[in-house]
């Protein structure tokens, strides 16, 4: 508050510069978003249709003051108004030059009212420095933000995004048209690349990226080229949000940010490329935990369930080991969504396979295995190593560890080491909850193994 006071009283003193240097009283105190400034009637009537229709249509024959208390750019944009109207010189650039452009149209300084007025002035300064320059569009769009509608009506926005998108899309050279219908898989693609320009998009407020993204895909650019750019902006907007502490509440965070973060969040999933290995697992295992953690809509969750699933092969542990953030007294680990995880992936495959024998491929069962059973082994050794790794919550229920251990597929397993190592670590920390009512059952695909084990 205190620094906004000196900005105020910076602005009044040197409107008091001005009307000493005319040597000629001030006969008209104009009140703009705050602040009072004391001008001259005769320079802001011969600029401003604004403020000449104000004048002209009081019933005050000697109107001495002005209200306009919504002046976009509040007082410091009306002082560069004001400047402008009494001829006084200040530089044009990216940093004003929107909150000139709409302050302008607010106050009709059109060619209606002045030859070479601010509106003019400000157009061309936008056609012939801002929209050639990715840096320029970029930042005009980023001072947009706070400028509300208006910035819309002069399609101040709008400009600034297409400038963007064909920016990008030629630099990049992706202007080509898109994927056909048929499509590609990713791996016939080119490898993303983070562009130069990436981190300049990362400056925009969410909904606004948003639209140079969409904007960016109508002109040609490659959807799957998008990763790297959507990465950045994750990784700035979400830094610091999800803690890995174990087994603890979820710090608290401020209702509004929160809901700001879930927007962002939300958005960013939404906007991912559809193509299988656009993105890494590692991202998305983040993106996932930054949606539990956020409590963002359960299709959001599901959808990055999914992804993460058709590309588990890739998965580190890691990955998998996310927290349970909303504690209280449960398992350390969020092991429902590992579980419904690893649902997905057997489903997909199990259809893959399906489509292999139903849809005309002259590929055996046999073909189809080998081609599939490194990514399954893959698959199987890290849930080996995931099940060891939950095994020594001393809060996880023998139902939900013999519920994910029955989803390591069976093809998977040329050897059963692991599940017997991770049982094994399982029994030993719940040891003191073995008695003989139950007996601990697993059940494998179309065999049962019976250890001679109890628990409560």
């Amino acid at each position: 508050m205190s620094k906004r006071k000196e900005l105020l009283s910076a602005a009044m003193k040197r409107t008091s510069d001005w009307i000493f240097s005319h040597e000629i009283s001030s006969d008209v105190t104009v009140h703009a978003g705050g602040a009072s400034f004391s001008l001259h009637k005769f320079p802001l009537l011969s600029k401003s249709g604004y403020i000449r229709k104000l004048v002209s249509e009081s019933s005050d024959a000697d109107l001495s003051e002005i209200q306009i208390p919504e002046i976009p750019g509040g007082p410091e944009a009306f002082e560069l108004a004001a400047k402008f109207c009494y001829g006084i010189n200040f530089e044009i650039s990216t940093e004003n030059i929107a909150v000139l452009r709409c302050v302008a149209e607010y106050l009709e300084m059109t060619e209606d009212c002045s030859v070479g007025n601010l509106v003019s002035r400000a157009e061309a300064y936008l056609n012939e420095v801002v929209l050639k320059s990715l840096t320029g569009a970029v930042s005009v769009l980023h001072h947009s933000e706070s400028l509300g509608h208006i910035a819309e009506k002069v399609k101040l926005v709008s400009r600034c995004i297409d400038a963007i998108a064909l920016i990008t899309c030629n630099e990049t050279k992706f202007s080509i048209s898109g994927r056909s219908d048929g499509g590609t898989t990713l791996e016939a693609q080119p490898k993303p690349i983070v562009h130069w320009w990436a981190e300049d998009l990362t400056v925009l407020r969410i909904d606004l990226f948003q639209r140079v993204l969409i904007a960016m895909v109508s002109r040609g650019f490659k959807q799957y080229a998008l990763g790297p750019v959507l990465m950045l902006y994750a990784q700035k907007s979400l830094r610091g949000l999800v803690q890995e502490t174990f087994g603890k509440p979820k710090k608290k965070i401020d209702p509004q940010q929160e809901h700001e973060k879930r927007v962002v969040l939300e958005t960013i999933v939404s906007l991912l490329p559809r193509e299988r290995n656009a993105m890494s697992v590692s991202f998305l295992s983040m993106l996932l935990r930054a949606a539990i953690y956020l409590e963002t809509t359960v299709a959001c969750r599901l959808d990055l369930e999914k992804r993460m699933a058709s590309q588990l092969g890739q998965a580190v542990l890691d990955d998998l080991l996310i927290p349970a953030y909303s504690f209280t007294g449960d398992t350390l680990f969020d092991v429902d969504t590992v579980k419904r995880i690893m649902m997905n992936y057997t489903e997909s495959e199990a259809e893959a396979a399906g489509k292999i024998r139903l849809g005309g491929y002259h590929v055996g069962d046999d073909d189809y295995g080998s081609l599939q059973l490194s990514d399954m082994e893959r698959v199987g050794k890290l849930m080996e190593n995931y099940l060891a790794e939950i095994a020594s919550d001393r809060n996880l229920g023998v139902s939900k560890f013999i519920g994910l251990a029955e989803l390591v597929p069976e093809q998977s397993r040329i050897v059963e080491d692991g599940i017997y190592r991770a049982i094994d670590i399982y029994l030993k920390v719940h040891s003191l909850k073995l008695s003989s009512t139950h007996s601990l059952v697993f059940c494998f695909s179309t065999r049962v193994t019976s250890y001679g084990f109890f628990y409560n």
